[in-house]
């Protein structure tokens, strides 16, 4: 019950991340004339650079390095709304609660 509902919280609060980048990549479009498209890397280094770093090391470390150089490099190139709305989508299917099989009028 509550992992379900942690799970949902995230999903809202990655839904609106990703949210937040299309709308600032769709003003930076908007004032280049061109398609801007902001990449996890950059977002991540235009918040926090340190953590960046302290992430990738403690990785390399605790981790496998394989884990880096192919996954972790894929994803932080990958644009940023994306990363954040397949995060949001999966941590929403972790937190959904199916409804009851029997209908809505079935006695119990």
């Amino acid at each position: 019950m509550l992992l379900r509902l942690v799970c949902r919280l995230l999903a809202y609060i990655c839904l609106s991340l990703a949210i937040i980048a299309a709308v600032l990549d769709a003003a930076r479009s908007v004032g280049a004339s061109n398609l801007v498209i902001t990449s996890l890397r950059d977002s991540w280094q235009s918040v926090s650079t340190n953590s960046l770093a302290l992430v990738e090391t403690s990785i390399r470390t605790h981790l496998y390095g394989i884990f880096w150089d192919p996954l972790m490099l894929w994803i932080l190139e990958a644009p940023t709304v994306i990363v954040f709305a397949l995060l949001a989508l999966l941590l929403y299917m972790i937190g959904y609660r199916r409804a009851d099989r029997t209908g809505r009028f079935a006695a119990r």
